[in-house]
């Protein structure tokens, strides 16, 4: 699947990618070059960073620039800043990327396991927007875009990855927050909520062994698929570009439409058989007046 955009949309433009390296942030940083973006992408492992940067480099003839950082540290955070704008001159986009989770009853989980989700995922997108955000706004520099990745269980809540749900609800606050504060600088504040899209590394954590089998995730979406990941990444690389420069506060979902599925009270009927339908009809036919 080609990208919907054209090859220089976002020609001259510097993207700063956390969690870059792997899984969808892969994805993203790949469609962010082929589009003509500089793409700057940190994580905690170098080795698998520099990895990522040749192959991208090589596939798309862009320039990534590879920096590891732990996104809950803030002086790296800071080195970040310094170094993309060193590098390339300029950083017009952040994609807080950077996630953390697992899944537990929450009774067997402990403090520390709370702080470490909420760490990564909530304070690594503050760290990261707050270094950026500052330096645009101490520099007078305007048409920036920061993007934060979070998921439909941000707003709905949900059972057995409750640090996780936390962490993002904080994100999806900062997110609105943040694009009314900031919008006078210049500053669009935006999140993309995806569905499911298959990671390898993220869903072997979160559906290890035989789970991914026994729970289909297809039979949530009333699409009946997974995401493809150029559909995601397309979707962000539009949020950075200039192309929405009017869309501010915004939290688009992609999913299929599988949290709304989940929240209609009676969507589970899509499990009766078509040929039983006769019969309910004439069930509830006979129940009327009574």
């Amino acid at each position: 699947m080609e990208s919907m955009m054209r090859p220089d949309a976002l020609k001259g433009r510097t993207i700063v990618v956390t969690g870059g390296g792997t899984g969808l942030g892969r994805s993203m940083t790949g469609t962010l070059l082929e589009l003509g973006a500089n793409v700057c992408i940190t994580s905690r492992k170098l080795d698998v960073l520099e990895g990522t940067a040749r192959e991208l480099e090589k596939a798309t003839g862009g320039t990534v620039l590879p920096l590891a950082c732990d996104v809950r540290n803030y002086a790296e955070v800071e080195q970040v800043v310094k170094s993309a704008n060193a590098r390339f001159g300029k950083v017009d986009g952040l994609i807080n990327n950077a996630a953390g989770n697992f899944i537990s009853p929450t009774e067997r989980l402990s403090s520390k396991a709370f702080q470490t989700i909420i760490d990564i995922v909530l304070m690594g997108s503050v760290n990261c927007t707050l270094a950026f955000g500052k330096d645009w706004i101490t520099k007078g520099e305007r048409d920036k875009a920061i993007l934060n990745i979070v998921t439909t269980y941000a707003w709905t809540g949900s059972g057995y990855v409750v640090p996780s749900a936390c962490a993002k609800a904080g994100v999806l606050a900062l997110t609105r927050s943040l694009a009314a504060e900031w919008g006078k600088y210049g500053i669009r504040s935006n999140a993309v909520a995806p569905g499911p899209f298959p990671t390898k590394g993220a869903w072997s954590r979160l559906m290890p062994g035989e789970m991914l089998e026994k729970f289909d995730m297809t039979k949530r979406v009333p699409l009946g698929r997974l995401g493809e990941h150029r559909e995601l990444a397309d979707l962000v690389a539009y949020l950075v570009s200039p192309y929405s420069g009017y869309v501010n506060g915004e939290v688009v979902t992609i999913d299929g439409g599988e949290w709304i599925k989940g929240g209609g009270q009676f969507n589970m009927l899509d499990m009766v058989e078509p040929g039983m339908w006769d019969a309910i009809e004439q069930m509830v036919r006979s129940t009327k007046g009574s």
